[in-house]
């Protein structure tokens, strides 16, 4: 049972995550929209980027269970940004879905991948 609950844990936050968040900012680089924020003053376009990376790539990865202990963490890195920098004067309505993410995503890092994953095969 704790393999297939970790599968279900890896399949609904990265899907999540790439669907309702990387998706829309991938389509946003597709189209050659760089706006976005610059919370740490890398620029827009390269914060935009590292967002796709950490929202799409890294999610499909735990998703399918490649490397998901090294991939989850740039996740949880991201949403603690986003919880705690990007969000931080926000109510907590507003943030909390970071928050959820991030506590998912680091206990993706903790426990790892499960049987049903790319890791175990």
């Amino acid at each position: 049972m704790r393999d297939l609950g970790l599968l279900i844990l890896r399949a609904g936050f990265g899907l999540t995550m790439v669907f309702a968040h990387g998706y829309p900012k991938l389509m946003k680089v597709i189209n050659g929209d760089m706006a976005f924020m610059d919370p740490f003053g890398i620029g827009q376009a390269p914060t935009l980027i590292l967002a796709v990376i950490t929202e799409v790539i890294f999610p499909l990865l735990i998703v399918i269970g490649l490397k998901t202990r090294l991939a989850s963490i740039p996740v949880a890195i991201t949403m603690a940004a986003a919880f705690f920098v990007v969000h931080a004067n926000d109510p907590f309505d507003i943030k909390e879905k970071a928050l959820l993410f991030l506590i998912g995503f680091v206990v993706i890092s903790l426990l790892g991948s499960g049987r049903y994953s790319i890791d175990r095969a």
